[in-house]
């Protein structure tokens, strides 16, 4: 799978690693709900660390199109919120 973070590019990540990001996807969206900003910002960045951390980069020319599009680490929780699924950012 194919996964963009916002602003800075795309990796390539395994569909096995989907469990272990789900994880912290119900985190956020559980933050987003409550409004609770220093949890939302921490587990965003926790969530984008994983993604990179997992993930093996794509080159900066290559144009595959994104199975996920994630926020960049800088977006606000309103931003996160407009983006968010019933699922939260990431499906299943």
């Amino acid at each position: 799978m194919v996964v963009r973070i916002m602003g800075e590019g795309q990796v390539r990540l395994a569909d096995s690693h989907l469990t272990e990001l789900n994880k912290l996807d119900d985190e956020l969206l559980a933050e987003t709900e409550s409004g609770d900003e220093a949890a939302f910002r921490r587990t965003l960045g926790a969530l984008l660390d994983k993604v990179r951390e997992l993930g093996a980069p794509l080159p900066d020319e290559s144009l595959e199109p994104s199975d996920l599009i994630l926020p960049s680490p800088d977006a606000t929780l309103e931003e996160v919120r407009a983006l968010l699924r019933d699922d939260g950012l990431i499906p299943g």
